[in-house]
């Protein structure tokens, strides 16, 4: 089960939030840190969590919700 950390860029549709998770990797010749990102729609109770626009969230990989959801936010890190 992939555990993943990403900041959430959106909350415009009920009970989903868009999570951008960024990773940094080494160039394999030029040894440069490249950071690269991904964008994720996660699955989220409103009623119990309170998330805001910048936030740092923790996800959890579950069945597939829907045709794009298949992550679901644990818990909130911080800002």
């Amino acid at each position: 089960m992939k555990k993943l950390t990403g900041k959430v860029i959106s909350l415009k549709t009920v009970n989903t939030a868009i999570v951008q998770v960024e990773r940094k990797w080494a160039h394999p010749l030029y040894q440069k840190l490249v950071k690269r990102s991904k964008k994720y729609a996660c699955d989220f109770d409103a009623k119990t969590l309170e998330l805001t626009l910048g936030e740092v969230v923790e996800l959890v990989e579950t069945r597939p919700l829907s045709k794009t959801k298949r992550f679901k936010i644990v818990k909130k890190i911080g800002k």
